[in-house]
This record gives C-alpha cells, sequence and structure tokens, in this order.
C-alpha cells in the first residue's frame, strides 16, 4: 500500500504517486514497529472489502502509516489511539496496511475478493 503513494520518511526514493499524500512514521506514543491484532472500523464498501465484517480482526506489522491528500481513499481504519489507514481503494488499485495472508479467515476473504476483481 506505501508504495502507491508520492513519498515517504521512510526512505528517499518517490513512491509510485498513483494516489496522492505520503507515508509517515508512527507516533512516538505509540510502540514501534507496531505488531499484533487491531480490528477494522469500515468507513465505505470497498471491492476488497465484500464480505468483511466491520469490527473484523486483521493482524499488522508496521511503523509508517498513510497520510493520503484525499481521505475518500481510505475504505477502512484502526484505532490505536489514533486513525491508522488500513485499506485504500481507488480505481483498481487496492492496498491494506496489516497482512492479509496472516490475517486467518477475514484475509482470506480479501486476498480472494482482490482475485476475483482481477479476473474481470
Amino acid at each position: 500500500m506505501e508504495m502507491f503513494f508520492e513519498k515517504s520518511e521512510e526512505g528517499h526514493e518517490k513512491g509510485l504517486g498513483v494516489i496522492k499524500g505520503d507515508v509517515i512514521i508512527l507516533p512516538p506514543s505509540m510502540k514501534v514497529p507496531h505488531m499484533g491484532w487491531n480490528n477494522l472500523e469500515i468507513k465505505r464498501s470497498g471491492k476488497i472489502l465484500e464480505g468483511v465484517q466491520d469490527s473484523a480482526w486483521v493482524y499488522f506489522v508496521h511503523s509508517y502509516r498513510v497520510k493520503p491528500t484525499n481521505n475518500d481513499v481510505i475504505t477502512a481504519e484502526s484505532d490505536y489511539g489514533i486513525k491508522v489507514p488500513a485499506v485504500v481503494e481507488q480505481g483498481n488499485f487496492f492496498g491494506t496496511q496489516f497482512h492479509p495472508e496472516k490475517s486467518g479467515k477475514v484475509g482470506k476473504i480479501m486476498i480472494q475478493n482482490f482475485l476475483d476483481v482481477c479476473k474481470k
């Protein structure tokens, strides 16, 4: 997901710039890297979120978060005391801050949704 954005505090290289915005480090109030299970707060429906329940738990391992210029690309967030974008969708670009492959049944649903979109 992070590579879709324009730039990151993590390094000097530019991102792909597919989605306007930056990648920033998590605030000092959070243990970095953040590792563990957190629930999703679905903000709006999305192609890869179809069949995923609001408050579903997914597994994160990260030290950065995206900060889009337009928050309309965020389809789900997670709350760690601050709202962290967890899923973004723009056109045919889909990204997750968490690891769907480590997120059990919820991750499996999302991966299948992604494959279904790719088949079209």
